[in-house]
């Protein structure tokens, strides 16, 4: 029996596993790309326009930093500008998230141990996580390709936008399989490879923040920090541009590499523990511990923190360029743009009313994670333990809720701090642009207390469809809610997001009645969550 006997078998279980997640990621990444291109087609239609534009961001460090710069002044070449580095980040955590759940989870779940006690060879479960990562990014390649040629971009550009998008995730699919040989559960193998994610965004952010402007002002030549992370090689494929195939070759090297050393790794540690050991906790707990409260803290508080480092560092770069929107968008169409996703009137209050409330929904993301976390914890986790002592049902649901909400507005508040700290300093007016964006973050704290009422409900009510369906909510408030008005949809249809109740902070003026509505709708929903969870018997290990 070689080592990677069972391969086959174990490759076609994963793809059974995901039939629906990967099918939903691989396209949902190619249709997000193409819309950027078609927004950018549109808002941009002259070439001195272009032109401009692709000026400004080679101008603005910031913009440079968190996009990137452009590889020319085509429509193709803005897209990329606009949307490349994003869409890599999206496709680098789907391979994270892919390959921890087909190793390291299931070692942490027992399936590994019993899948081999049968004919299956030592590398046959890192085999078919790999394979299924391919197949998933070589899937990815052709469907963005396809989109990109549909809307008419040349070809030669939109192959290699495509294959930037899969070479980048198989190069952090093979970077995640050797932080699964690292780690002893699915969640510290899944928080490595996140750290490694956004180590090597800052190293490509600090490469193009530190590049020199070409001759032609639009054009950016990275320093060294890009050219050793994996985001910045996908960048410098240049697609629309000058055309670089020969970064392939180091992502591919990148993913090669990164296998071997995962699979000595693996050769060197029993299934079920970590080359790292496990940290030691305390000899004695800390009091908070014995209440329900602080034992979800201490479960949570690692995600909370991750969440406001990345939020606060979204913030910043939005707010750095807000002294610069009415050059960024200094056509009729793009202004137009802005103005619809934030409302009218002044074009720098439209655009971070625009800003700040999609990332706000992006925030609610957090919300969904956390209470979802009742889920995990109930089929795997402590809830069975917790619920065995003298806590109720209620009290450990309420303490979920709590925790998810204090840590929502936390997040919300790092946010609306960095955004109003960023624009005062470029702005002048530290004062004025503080207040004003931590009442347009922190309002969306109704808002998102809908969601996490509706996500209660679903806990309460359809436990095992619980986490499908709260994202499916969580996908329509960030889709048809934030970009309903592009998509020029009904508007009976966008009302079904409550984050489109709120009025166009700071564009416009906060008033209560929504708030009071919202929060009263919250705790109706999260009340018939709670009565669910009551009343039905515990799903355990579904």
């Amino acid at each position: 029996m070689s080592a990677l006997t069972g391969t086959g078998v174990l490759t076609r279980l994963a793809l059974r596993r995901d039939r629906l997640r990967l099918p939903l990621w691989v396209a949902g990444l190619a249709a997000l790309f193409a819309s950027i291109g078609n927004s950018i087609s549109g808002l941009y239609d002259s070439d001195a326009a272009r032109l401009e534009n692709a000026q400004v961001r080679a101008d603005n460090v910031v913009t440079r930093a968190f996009t990137g710069p452009a590889p020319g002044s085509s429509s193709g070449a803005l897209t990329v500008s606009e949307g490349l580095v994003f869409t890599c980040v999206l496709v680098a955590l789907m391979n994270i998230l892919l390959v921890v759940r087909h190793t390291r989870q299931n070692e942490e779940l027992g399936r590994a141990e019993l899948v081999g006690s049968a004919a299956v060879g030592r590398h046959a479960g890192l085999a078919a996580a790999l394979l299924l990562a391919g197949l998933a990014n070589a899937a990815l390649i052709v469907l963005s390709t396809l989109a990109l040629l549909g809307m008419g971009m040349p070809a030669g550009g939109s192959v290699l936008v495509g294959v930037a998008l899969g070479t980048v995730g198989m190069a952090f699919a093979g970077l995640t399989s050797i932080a699964a040989q690292l780690t002893e559960s699915a969640r510290a193998a899944s928080g490595l490879g996140g750290l490694i994610l956004a180590t090597t965004f800052l190293l490509r952010a600090a490469g193009d923040a530190f590049g020199n402007t070409a001759s032609d002002k639009v054009t950016v030549d990275p320093a060294w920090p890009s050219w050793i992370s994996p985001l910045g090689w996908g960048q410098q494929l240049r697609p629309y541009g000058d055309s670089r195939w020969w970064p392939v070759a180091l992502l591919l090297l990148c993913f090669a590499v990164s296998v071997l050393i995962a699979v000595q790794l693996s050769l060197h540690r029993d299934v079920g523990t970590g080359m790292l050991p496990a940290r030691r906790g305390a000899a004695r707990a800390r009091s908070s511990l014995l209440k329900p409260v602080g034992l979800v803290w201490r479960l949570q508080r690692g995600l909370l923190l991750g969440w406001i480092v990345g939020i606060a560092v979204f913030g910043a770069v939005f707010g750095g360029i807000g002294d610069q929107v009415e050059d960024l968008f200094s056509s009729e169409e793009s202004a137009q743009f802005v103005r619809d996703l934030g409302g009218e009137g002044d074009l720098v209050n439209a655009y971070f009313a625009g800003m700040m409330g999609l990332l706000s929904v992006v925030v609610a993301g957090f919300t969904v994670q956390s209470l979802i976390r009742l889920r995990s914890d109930e089929e795997n986790g402590p809830t069975e333990a917790v619920l065995a002592t003298a806590v109720s049902r209620t009290h450990w649901v309420l303490a979920h809720t709590f925790v998810a909400l204090l840590g929502t507005a936390l997040v919300l508040a790092a946010l609306g701090l960095s955004t109003g700290l960023a624009y005062g300093a470029v702005s002048d007016d530290l004062t004025g642009a503080l207040g004003d964006l931590l009442e347009t973050t922190l309002a969306q704290l109704a808002p998102t207390a809908v969601l996490a009422g509706f996500a209660l409900a679903a806990f309460g009510v359809l436990p095992r469809g619980a986490a499908t369906v709260s994202w499916a909510a969580f996908a329509v408030c960030l889709v048809i809610g934030q970009f309903g008005t592009l998509l020029e949809l009904p508007d009976g249809l966008i009302d079904i997001s409550p984050f489109t109740h709120l009025p166009n902070l700071p564009a416009e003026s906060l008033t209560a009645a929504p708030v009071l509505a919202m929060s009263a709708l919250a705790a109706v929903l999260a009340a018939v969550g709670v009565a669910g969870f009551r009343r039905r018997n515990l799903e355990l290990g579904g």
